[in-house]
């Protein structure tokens, strides 16, 4: 699917994250103060459709978030325009997997966890 919005861009990881094997993915009706996008069974997941790379504070906000829900939650982080190095950095120390989406609204891995969940590696 073409990414022209934001709401394909989540529309579009959303589908991703069901052929991941994800099950239920939904976009929350009221969106919560963190910004996460999409939930799902043991899954939180953030969309950036931003014209500017996403920064360290976002990933770290989605790894944090996972991490405190009441069922532990692995994070995933997709980006439009992809990541600051610093943001690389800290997602693969703290194993956060980020994709970036192109405007065909193909799911690229940027790190190695993304390369991991691709591959279907826990």
């Amino acid at each position: 699917m073409a990414v022209k919005t934001a709401q394909d861009a989540v529309t579009a990881a959303a589908a991703y994250l069901g052929w991941l094997g994800f099950r239920d993915v939904v976009q929350p009706e009221e969106r919560p103060a963190s910004g996460m996008d999409l939930r799902a069974p043991g899954l939180v997941a953030e969309v950036d459709p931003g014209a500017r790379p996403t920064g360290v504070r976002p990933v770290e906000c989605l790894w944090l978030t996972g991490l405190s829900a009441p069922v532990a939650s692995v994070g995933v982080f997709f980006s439009l325009a992809g990541y600051t190095p610093e943001a690389r950095r800290r997602a693969t120390e703290i194993g956060l997997p980020l994709f970036v989406l192109d405007l065909s609204g193909t799911p690229q891995p940027v790190n190695p966890p993304a390369e991991d969940l691709a591959a279907g590696s826990p």
